[in-house]
């Protein structure tokens, strides 16, 4: 596929956690102020032409059993031309930690292919898979943090077979800033494992982009 995928008219939905939220519901409405409203500003830069709508609908703490549910609302009902999911630290922390709204990876599965199934099904879109990361390099101290990067790789898994699936544009951000990580500390883009600076929002931006064609 040459150039540039979103095209004048289109209309895009980003769905996801807090990543994606990025206060979007308050102060920084209705964009947020991470990876999706970067993307969105890059674009208009350089497609002044293209008028794309957009719509984020993030909500911190999801799991993909929050997007299963609030899918017929946030993404059908958009009637999307494409949408970008971007989910499951939050199913693999809770799993980890035994909660009673743990989401494993044989769930996490299940689920995502639903939704991704019901997009399919009822609408046009086209899907952009974007993978759950973790920025930490702790891989064997019996740590929380090296307990997360032995399973994460489970969760990467059902992220990379529903890509080939659905024939999904597919993002690889952990491998991109497992990369980042050998060249600069965590604390450049990320004051904890997961929830990044502006500058970590940036290496997502731009991996979705170039993944875009942009």
């Amino acid at each position: 596929m040459g150039g540039f995928v979103f095209q004048d008219g289109e209309k895009v939905v980003f769905i996801g956690d807090s990543i994606t939220d990025c206060g979007r519901r308050g102060e920084h409405a209705p964009y947020g102020n991470g990876y999706v409203k970067f993307a969105i500003d890059l674009i208009t830069a350089r497609y002044p032409e293209r008028r794309i709508t957009y719509f984020n609908e993030g909500i911190g703490g999801n799991t993909i059993l929050d997007l299963r549910n609030r899918w017929e609302t946030d993404v059908i009902a958009h009637s999307p031309d494409w949408v970008s999911v971007k989910v499951g630290i939050n199913d693999l922390h809770r799993t980890l930690r035994g909660d009673e709204a743990a989401v494993p990876p044989d769930r996490y599965e299940r689920l995502y292919r639903e939704c991704l199934s019901m997009t399919k099904e009822r609408t046009k879109a086209k899907l952009i898979l974007i993978d759950p990361f973790y920025l930490s390099t702790d891989t064997d101290s019996g740590s929380f943090e090296s307990q997360v990067l032995k399973l994460i790789p489970e969760y990467l898994e059902v992220v990379r077979k529903l890509a080939v699936e659905f024939e999904a544009i597919h993002v690889r951000t952990h491998e991109i800033f497992q990369r980042q990580l050998r060249y600069r500390p965590r604390d450049h883009f990320c004051p904890e494992p997961v929830h990044p600076y502006p500058s970590g929002h940036m290496v997502i931006a731009l991996s979705l982009l170039e993944a875009l064609g942009f």
